[in-house]
């Protein structure tokens, strides 16, 4: 036994057992020892920004860490985009760096780099491992980093000489302590309570609290005080759909987000952070919260996000509410657009399907049009970092909880498209509706605010992506996965249809208008 089986015999004993990789020659070892783990499953990803993305969305789906093994630092930094919306997500994840020995990496190496350096950037636990009777209990402490709270990377550097060098088995493995997450003081539960009974005030969720069962709490809570009930733009993973509450959605565009916010004299945080612009802007708001409203982080991230709503519930004795009911609307027939492309969503989830909602400008009418749709989850771009859709898709289909519908924007698409050769290889049950509107709507959206560019002008060159136009029916075949592209409401009826009830993976380029729209 060596330092890379005393490495994976942990990761099972502390159940992370599928790993996300792109592994090279300083990871060989690890690669060796797999074969003695027939319950430990490594996934071949193209591209670190696909494993890393994966084990963001394995994460979100499952409550559970999976792995990432990537090659040295060029490999790291690969990934490190998709490792930034996690920790905006707070996923726990462990990631695994292969690295030179200590004597070879002064020699500096082609690959040789700065890995502490780009390992602290991340924010999260890292060790570096620098002998093979070490393994284990730095691989335990590196599970138990990653669960928090709140969920966090930890990173191991595993030098090949480790990997190699041999070890005695101890008579068990180590196995991680889980830390609990606190429940508010009573105190502030108390203030809380009375803030929200006696001033114009709204509770903002995030995080754990967006479940289906606390949003019902939260809505109990808001009933009783006349509060509102509003959610952070990109929770990590939240419920919706029918007899699920449907809170306000804090809006995306600071000027509207303000004017959201306007009236409030209280916000309450529940499981997320203070409201703040996206971006700086020359004649927009520099903040998004009203100048002299208070804010009362009753329970930031970290904290037991259900004894924060289940103690308020009791403080302001809120009896249940009903949840109204209603049912999707009709599909009109036609031509795609982002209205029509929403319902025509929303008319056909499955119950229990898994969204990853990487649709950008194209999906703004996704989250009203799913209010009455069958139950479903729905993860989102916590970080901004495009390029995550496809790859948490990955990762929630590996945790084979039910199938995966990708709502992919064309230019985030073309960010981690290797994601699509990876679900052809293990056959995941995934929906990939890849929105085709030749364009970084979103930059053109944004530029609009500063400038008005014209037609085939340098700026404007730099958001349109139809000189040549992107085939991405054609990419997703040529990455093994059966494709076919839709123009109207109808047609894209029957491809998800035919999709949700055909095992394996399945691509739908759906044709919207170019542009904004």
């Amino acid at each position: 036994m060596n330092g890379a089986h005393s490495l994976l015999a942990t990761l099972r004993a502390n159940e992370v057992t599928t790993i996300f990789t792109n592994p090279g020659t300083t990871e060989v070892d690890l690669m060796a020892a797999l074969d003695s783990f027939d319950d430990v499953h490594a996934v071949l990803c193209l591209f670190e920004g696909v494993a890393t993305g994966a084990a963001d969305g394995f994460a979100r789906v499952t409550g559970r860490a999976s792995a990432t093994l990537v090659h040295l630092g060029p490999g790291l930094s690969n990934g490190w985009a998709n490792l930034h919306n996690a920790r905006r997500a707070h996923s726990p994840i462990v990631n695994i760096v292969g690295d030179h020995p200590d004597a070879h990496r002064l020699l500096d190496p082609p690959l040789n780099s700065d890995l502490e350096g780009l390992t602290q950037s991340l924010g999260g636990w890292f060790r570096r491992i620098v002998d093979a009777d070490d393994v284990a209990d730095l691989t335990a402490g590196a599970v138990g980093a990653c669960y928090g709270p709140p969920g966090r990377s930890s990173t191991l550097l595993l030098p090949s000489n480790v990997a190699w060098s041999d070890v005695a088995a101890p008579p068990h493995w180590p196995v991680a302590r889980r830390e609990t997450a606190p429940a508010p003081s009573s105190q502030d539960v108390v203030h809380a309570a009375r803030s929200l009974r006696t001033r114009r005030s709204a509770i903002f969720i995030g995080g754990d609290a967006v479940s289906g069962a606390q949003l019902a709490l939260a809505q109990r809570v808001c009933a009783a005080t006349s509060s509102r009930l509003i959610m952070e733009t990109f929770p990590a993973i939240f419920e919706h759909g029918a007899g699920i509450v449907s809170p306000e959605r804090l809006i995306y565009l600071s000027d509207f987000a303000l004017g959201q916010l306007s009236d409030l004299e209280v916000i309450v945080l529940i499981g997320a952070t203070v409201p703040a612009p996206p971006f700086a802007y020359r004649r927009g708001p520099d903040q998004i919260v009203a100048q002299g409203c208070d804010v009362i982080d009753l329970a930031p991230p970290g904290v037991d996000t259900f004894a924060a709503l289940d103690s308020l519930v009791n403080e302001l004795d809120a009896p249940p509410v009903s949840i109204p009911s209603g049912s999707p609307a009709e599909v009109p027939p036609g031509p795609l657009d982002s209205h029509a492309l929403a319902l025509a969503i929303a008319s056909t989830i499955p119950e229990g399907l898994i969204i990853s909602d990487e649709s950008n400008t194209s999906g703004l009418h996704l989250y009203g049009a799913t209010q009455w749709s069958n139950r479903h989850r729905v993860m989102t771009l916590t970080g901004n970092a495009i390029g995550f859709g496809l790859p948490a898709t990955l990762g929630a289909a590996s945790a084979k909880q039910g199938r995966v519908l990708a709502i992919e924007a064309d230019g985030s698409m073309m960010y981690t498209l290797q994601a699509l050769w990876t679900m052809a290889h293990e056959g995941l049950d995934v929906t990939v509706l890849a929105l085709s509107n030749r364009s970084y709507a979103i930059v053109e959206l944004e530029l609009r605010r500063v400038h008005q560019p014209l037609e085939r002008s340098s700026s404007q060159l730099l958001v349109d992506l139809d000189d040549p136009a992107l085939d991405l029916a054609g990419i997703a075949r040529g990455l093994g996965v059966p494709s076919v592209r839709v123009e109207t409401t109808q047609e894209l009826l029957d491809a998800l249809l035919r999709s949700y009830s055909t095992p394996g993976p399945m691509f739908i380029e759906a044709i919207l208008p170019h542009g904004i729209g």
